[in-house]
């Protein structure tokens, strides 16, 4: 039987799978809490510029006339909260922005917006969610490192994408099998049952996890990416004519050009990466989707734990000499005891 007759019925027995297994094991251990964090924190911000406009409009007041000063705002509160002293005050950034106001009371805190004409409370301040929105963002774009973590992010986008890679070179359970991969089963224990769940979000939603992986590198090295694009098709167009004597740099006339292929395809990975192209349905399925890899870092733990981590610890509490553990999880399936 030739290797790729071994490899289409018999994967496990393949040399080359047992390696690429070892691989994709480590990578999943090391790159486990990256893949939780991020993938979490980019569900949270798929809806971000939409709650940006909730809550900008909570904020929204009337322009009538000339704003109050400091100290007529603070009288204005304490009429509203006689119990409470302002801590602290901060005015909107535009006319037609509230005031936001923390007022403390012993160990108790209220944040409230005030109307910074009329000097009436308008409602619960919204800078907590504005925060809230903020540290997502961050976590999610550069691991809240700056600079560094946004180059460990797209480190991490190439790494999760070669896990996707020898993710489904470990899937691969054989012509026979293949179906397995692909559905779960109810009639068996929860051992087979969190193997099965692991191989079938891995196969349905692998795609997606590459397209994340590798969109996000881009967004740090967009070089690589728009020099494959360049192979096959331009992505700034041709400048037509010769320069002008005395034309001003950068300056155009006339409409703007149609984008090119390849602007469209850079345009698409901003898209494809946010979910920006189908409206909140689209959105809402992405915030979904978000939580696979997520889904899939605790099946592999638990199968971990139950191939490798809870044989070890009984060992050790049985006093016994720990052998040398090799944690090939998937070369017959699931441990099952």
């Amino acid at each position: 039987m030739s290797q790729l007759e071994l490899w289409l019925r018999r994967p496990h027995s393949v040399w080359l799978r047992r390696a690429v297994f070892q691989i994709h094991l480590w990578s999943g251990i090391i790159l486990g809490i990256y893949v939780f964090l991020v993938s979490l924190s980019g569900s949270a911000i798929v809806f971000r510029n939409d709650l940006y406009d909730v809550l900008s409009a909570r904020t929204k007041v009337a322009v009538s006339g000339k704003r109050l000063t400091r100290e007529q705002m603070i009288q204005a509160v304490q009429r509203a909260y006689p119990d409470y002293t302002v801590q602290s005050m901060q005015r909107g950034r535009f006319a037609a922005e509230a005031t936001d106001i923390v007022l403390v009371k012993g160990w108790r805190h209220k944040d409230r917006l005030f109307d910074p004409y009329l000097g009436r409370d308008i409602g619960p301040s919204v800078e907590i969610y504005y925060r809230m929105l903020h540290f997502a963002g961050e976590l999610h774009g550069n691991l809240l490192f700056g600079t560094p973590g946004l180059t460990a992010n797209a480190v991490g986008g190439f790494l999760l994408s070669i896990m996707c890679v020898t993710g489904m070179v470990v899937w691969w359970p054989g012509i026979a099998n293949w179906r397995r991969g692909i559905t779960l089963r109810r009639d068996v224990g929860w051992k087979r049952f969190n193997w099965d769940l692991h191989s079938a979000i891995g196969f349905w939603t692998v795609s997606l996890i590459l397209m994340w992986g590798l969109t996000g590198a881009y967004f740090v090295f967009p070089e690589p990416f728009r020099a494959a694009i360049e192979l096959f098709t331009p992505i700034n167009p041709p400048r037509i004519g010769p320069p002008v004597a005395g034309a001003v740099v950068g300056f155009r006339r006339g409409p703007r050009p149609p984008p090119t292929t390849g602007q469209k395809i850079l345009r698409g990975f901003s898209f494809a990466h946010y979910g920006n192209f189908g409206g909140w349905p689209v959105k809402a399925l992405w915030v979904i989707l978000g939580f696979a890899p997520p889904a899939l870092f605790v099946t592999a733990m638990l199968m971990w734990w139950n191939r490798v981590l809870s044989p070890a610890a009984r060992r050790l509490l049985r006093g016994s000499q720990p052998a040398a553990i090799e944690p090939e999880l998937t070369e017959s399936g699931p441990a099952v005891s």
